[in-house]
């Protein structure tokens, strides 16, 4: 019998409760870009876990979110959902004291979770005013589903991350590890470059480009040096590549400065950053461009 225990953990929630965060904060290490636009997660991204007798493989989610709309939003929520399947233990996670009809529509997709044990992690507890209303506040999420357990954190401020760990790592059933006790992520690093540029985008602009946008990395060349990679910002209309770009330029230059930076600090080497900007009307709706960006079922 092994002693150690690994297992694969989905956190699941509508958009925008602060799942990304809370995967960081339990890495020790961004692997999950953040923002405070919803939707700024879009694929299924494992954030690993290890400890001297556990791995705990984190499935940081889209938000799940009601209507289907575009392929690109439909594309998003298969994801979320796939990730109820064949895992250990789900985290359903609410912010604070609201719960919408978004939270609603996520417990009902719940009931297909079967036997998986699910926890309920009611985020931003710090931010409470009064804290007499949260012992009610719990009592009534409790009757809303079987939970196995109900976790107060803060995602943001690393509050009671200790006892949801612990939490979890009860629940893993025994065996080997999957990946190497020092590996934090299992997507590339192209990967993980294209999303820190999207999240400069998205940090940047906000409601002016919203999530009609994607990022490509055309070129990723290791010289003795630095390393240079180019990359190309899609949008689909000709005034988001203007607002993008900026006044002379000055606006596409500071989300390059601010991605470089993080990329630098990520491969730890210097790096030769280029942007463009390209407009590719429509690929937020188009099933083939999306697969082509990596919107698979699967990822």
């Amino acid at each position: 019998m092994s002693s150690t225990r690994c297992g694969l953990v989905a956190i699941v929630g509508r958009p925008n409760v602060g799942k990304s965060t809370l995967m960081n904060h339990l890495i020790g290490q961004k692997v999950s870009i953040t923002s405070r636009k919803p939707q700024t997660t879009r694929h299924r991204i494992h954030g690993i876990l290890s400890r001297d007798d556990y791995q705990i493989v984190f499935a940081d989610t889209p938000g799940i979110h009601t209507g289907e709309g575009k392929a690109l939003n439909r594309a998003m929520n298969e994801a979320a959902i796939s990730a109820l399947s064949g895992v250990d233990v789900i985290c359903f996670m609410v912010d604070g004291m609201k719960w919408t009809e978004g939270d609603e529509h996520v417990l009902k997709l719940l009931q297909r979770a079967g036997d998986t044990p699910v926890l309920l992690l009611v985020n931003k507890v710090d931010n409470l005013d009064d804290k007499n209303k949260l012992l009610p506040h719990l009592q009534d999420l409790s009757g809303r589903f079987p939970f196995a357990e109900i976790v107060p954190v803060s995602a943001l401020r690393g509050h009671n991350l200790d006892a949801l760990e612990q939490a979890l790592a009860t629940r893993l059933p025994e065996g080997n590890f999957w990946f190497e006790d020092d590996q934090l992520t299992d997507r590339s690093l192209r990967f993980m470059v294209a999303e820190i540029i999207r999240e400069k985008v998205v940090r940047q602009l906000g409601q002016e480009v919203p999530h009609q946008m994607a990022v490509e990395i055309d070129l990723w060349e290791d010289g003795p040096k630095l390393t240079d990679i180019a990359a190309t910002i899609l949008v689909e209309r000709r005034g988001q590549k203007k607002i993008l770009i900026g006044d002379q330029g000055a606006r596409i230059k500071q989300i390059g400065t601010q991605a470089r930076q993080d990329i630098e600090r990520l491969i730890e080497r210097k790096v030769m950053l280029n942007l463009w900007v390209k407009i590719k009307a429509g690929w937020s709706d188009d099933e083939r461009a999306l697969r082509s960006l990596g919107y698979d079922r699967d990822q």
